[in-house]
């Protein structure tokens, strides 16, 4: 399959409001709405009711943007950008993580928001989308600032979330620690303990297997696409390539381990850490650069005889061979040309760990090669790291009935719902394959997107969202 056409181009301009014509440029959410849009050709085509549907759908319900002021070490007064997008709640409360980062501003988080209202709905749980944060980065800050920040945009924010409404979660650049400064500024104002946000630290309040979920459920994700394309067959002798470093990452990585197979590869911003040898990453190695990245230090510091860092270049040309690729970091970290290089590598599975972590590019060469003799079958990130999403869900549930499930219980659900989400993205992309495609191996991404959509598009319209 090629390039995908949809029905009607999904940009903003296809909305009924003459209002929607000259909004400024926004790039990474004008990205996820034409992925989204460019699959629903099949669907749409069978149910142009739709349409409507996905007009209205692509607006936010809600954005809230305010400033946040806050005093550095030298008590110097700073002032950040804070926001909070609430996407949809046709499904539930508005969910979806908290983003710290320079680079942080509406397009980034829209087009976050909007891929969460779809993951979420493929968990299976009554959660709805949402995305925030802050242009706030807290590499080199203090302690200290980054607890009066997290503590200053806390007080902004917990005027427009609760545990019925909106319930945040971590991302990039938001941790435990973090997510216990903004738990505890709403706990003062609002005079009440609620599971108003997750990735809480376990002894007060958190879900164990939270910290790996994202990561254990993109492995349980593959291993189903493995298993469908090698009879049974997992992870045990597979080579891997996996970029970033970070909590993603790290457990992944760890998963890949355990289950048999060989990680060839980490990465940060600053460039790649690539195994020369067969013998891959231990998990020692892997556990050393977690501490690492969890006093903000970059990975070119791990030093090891049997890995040799890349400066300024991500892993997918820098492995001769290798099985499987995992981009872990942030979005549009693998395009075109690395897309080809994978499968000139004999990578046969790619799927995201990060959101959007493919460009549009790049998805046409994987899903191209599904009708090749040489495929490389693509996971999409809205159903393959939807495991950190649908563990923040069974923490909502703990703390609701005032439980602490087990890790044994907790990773039990984790590996039910992953299942659940990679058959509805099978049996969905074979029910409504593109125009032409002949592939032997449906369209996942096409499956995520269209059962996506119309679970979340039918409840919008039992709402009366739309008619």
């Amino acid at each position: 399959m090629g390039q995908r056409n949809s029905v009607r181009p999904p940009t903003p301009a296809t909305t009924t409001s003459s209002s929607m014509t000259n909004l400024p440029s926004e790039p990474e959410f004008e990205q996820a709405l034409n992925e989204l849009g460019s699959t629903l050709a099949p669907f749409l085509e069978q149910n142009p009711s739709y349409q409507k549907a996905f007009d209205i759908i692509q607006i936010p319900e809600r954005i809230i943007q305010f400033r946040v002021v806050w005093e550095d070490d030298k008590h110097v007064a700073q002032v950040n950008r804070g926001y909070r997008v609430q996407f949809n709640s046709a499904l539930g409360p508005y969910k979806g993580g908290l983003r710290l980062h320079e680079t942080v501003n509406l397009s980034v988080l829209k087009f976050l928001g909007f891929e969460q209202i779809f993951k979420n709905a493929l968990t299976g749980l009554n959660i709805g989308g949402g995305k925030g944060g802050s242009d706030f980065n807290p590499k080199g800050k203090s302690d200290a600032e980054v607890r009066r920040f997290c503590k200053a945009f806390a007080t902004e924010l917990q005027r427009h979330i609760g545990p019925n409404t909106d319930v945040p979660a971590g991302d990039i650049g938001f941790s435990t620690r973090e997510a216990g400064f903004v738990f505890g500024t709403y706990k003062q104002l609002r005079n009440e303990w609620t599971g108003v946000i997750t990735g809480k630290a376990i002894d007060w309040g958190g879900s164990f297997i939270r910290p790996e979920a994202t990561g254990y459920g993109l492995i349980y994700y593959v291993e189903h696409m493995i298993a469908h394309v090698e009879s049974g067959a997992g992870f045990q002798g597979k080579k891997v390539v996996i970029s970033g470093s970070g909590n993603v990452a790290q457990y992944a990585a760890l998963k890949v381990l355990e289950l048999g197979g060989t990680v060839l590869s980490l990465s940060d911003s600053k460039g790649s850490l690539i195994a020369k040898g067969d013998k891959g990453f231990t998990a020692e190695m892997i556990e050393k650069i977690a501490e690492i990245k969890y006093n903000r230090g970059e990975l070119s510091t791990f030093t090891d005889a049997s890995l040799e860092f890349h400066s300024g270049a991500r892993p997918w040309k820098l492995v001769s061979k290798y099985d499987v690729a995992l981009p872990c970091a942030t979005q549009n970290e693998m395009d075109e040309d690395e897309a080809k290089a994978a499968i000139a590598a004999g990578c046969k599975y790619v799927a995201e760990g990060s959101n959007m972590g493919l460009t549009q590019e790049a998805i046409n060469v994987f899903e191209a090669s599904r009708g090749t003799e040489s495929p490389c079958w693509y996971g999409p990130g809205k159903a393959a790291n939807s495991g950190g999403v649908a563990v923040s869900g069974l923490e909502m549930a703990q703390n609701s009935a005032r439980l602490t499930w087990t890790t044994e219980e907790v990773d039990a659900k984790l590996k039910g719902i992953m299942k659940n989400a990679y058959e509805n993205c099978f049996q969905t992309g074979k029910k409504f394959p593109a125009k032409g495609d002949k592939a032997q191996l449906p369209s996942l991404v096409g499956g995520a997107n269209i059962a996506g959509f119309k679970k979340v598009a039918d409840a919008m319209k039992q709402h009366g969202d739309w008619f």
